[in-house]
């Protein structure tokens, strides 16, 4: 979704899935196509960053086939902070790993490479290998709303088979450049982000609960990426979505090239200038990653997929210290019917020496889903005037080629 910062005051974008609305007021709208308008920025593929793998149709988490995503763009107001009025810079992105219309449970495995963030749900996940109904992403303050307004959403839709619910919300810090103690994600966002949930391509960057985000001292946010193997490998399709808000600007690493250090200008608060050994020379903010894939994998397994997440951080130069928020899921399409009353269920599983390839592309398609979240994100100005610089595409294309890739 492409849009200019230079925004009035009391302008709210709300990104709904494939499409985006602009509002001003809760009446006035603007029809605008978010996959069009993704379609027309460059990614990372398209700068010449050499990727390994062969991506999906779409590049994206979509391409595993009924997984749906969709976005609410909250972006308002200018200057300084006032609490509870803004300035917003914010959101909730939300995924439905078998589409709205399907309320069947997937396998599902999780793993935190460092705790200091948030994700609800996973203590069931983690007994029971199970994940009904969406997963929603947005910010740290804002985890409760999101929780408790997808149950609200579940009910109003038949959309799960039990009396009781436990979604999966996960969060990021974005209060660098949003009013992030003012709570302005509120249930009716919630809503329209989980009604305009569709397939297809994915917007990018500022959109959603990425929209506030800051990665390697870059304008961070969503991005997202996916991997198919081959007949011979199984020809399963691995998709991933990150909300990356992670990471330090000397760290930066991309296809194995120390870009961070290559374009060290225009940082804010994300630059490693504190006394050495202390704390805020460790990672900052958080990292989301979420891995779908076709693949018939049980629980125990996509609890291995997820922990490999780690790895495609990893190569974009994270170390993952005690102040970043790095939690991971993974959930498998595969099996309908798996938790199917009263049983036995006859389930698939891929065999554990033929695992690796699936490993390989979640390693893979996590570092371009990082990237990918850069290259598309624009330079946002917030709250107290605070700016975080896009990564400059220019001067990516001159450093790698600089290293000869």
């Amino acid at each position: 979704m492409r849009i200019r910062w230079m925004l009035l005051s009391g302008v709210t974008i709300l990104g709904l899935g494939a499409s985006s609305v602009a509002v001003a007021g809760p009446q006035a709208s603007a029809n605008q196509d978010a996959n069009r308008a993704s379609a027309a920025k460059p990614r990372a593929r398209q700068l010449g960053v050499p990727f390994e793998g062969q991506p999906g149709p779409l590049n994206a988490i979509t391409d595993v086939a009924g997984v749906e995503v969709g976005f609410t763009t909250l972006i308002s107001g200018n200057g300084a902070l006032k609490v509870g009025a803004g300035p917003v810079r914010t959101g909730v992105t939300v995924v439905l790993p078998r589409g709205r219309q399907n309320i069947d449970p997937v396998y599902a495995g999780w793993f935190s490479l460092n705790g200091n963030g948030e994700m609800t749900g996973t203590t069931w996940i983690e007994e029971a290998g199970l994940l009904a109904g969406p997963l929603g992403i947005t910010n740290t303050h804002s985890v409760g709303t999101v929780r408790d307004t997808m149950i609200a959403w579940d009910l109003k839709h038949g959309a799960t088979g039990d009396d009781w619910s436990l979604p999966v919300v996960a969060e990021t810090f974005d209060g660098f450049l949003n009013d992030i103690n003012g709570f302005h994600v509120r249930p009716e966002h919630v809503f329209s982000a989980l009604e305009g949930a569709r397939g297809g391509a994915v917007a990018e960057g500022n959109v959603g609960g990425g929209t506030g985000m800051v990665c390697y001292g870059f304008k961070g946010g969503t991005g997202t990426a996916s991997r198919v193997l081959s007949k011979e490998m199984g020809g399963y399709t691995v998709g991933v979505l990150v909300q990356c808000n992670c990471g330090r600007r000397p760290q930066l690493v991309i296809a194995g090239v120390p870009v961070g250090k290559e374009i060290p200008d225009g940082t804010p608060y994300a630059q490693l200038d504190a006394p050495p050994g202390s704390e805020a020379q460790g990672d900052v903010g958080s990292i989301i990653i979420v891995v779908a894939t076709d693949a018939p994998l049980l629980p125990h397994q996509l609890k291995r997929v997820a922990r490999r997440a780690a790895m495609g951080l990893a190569r974009t130069g994270s170390t993952s210290g005690n102040g970043s928020g790095d939690i991971f899921v993974a959930f498998s399409t595969a099996n309908p019917g798996a938790d199917k009353s009263p049983g036995p269920n006859t389930v698939q599983t891929v065999s554990t020496d033929r695992i690796s390839p699936l490993f390989t592309a979640t390693v893979e398609a996590t570092e371009e889903a990082i990237v990918n979240a850069m290259v598309a994100a624009e330079t946002m100005t917030g709250r107290d005037g605070h700016t975080v610089n896009a990564l400059p595409h220019d001067k990516l294309r001159e450093v790698l080629k600089k290293y000869n890739r």
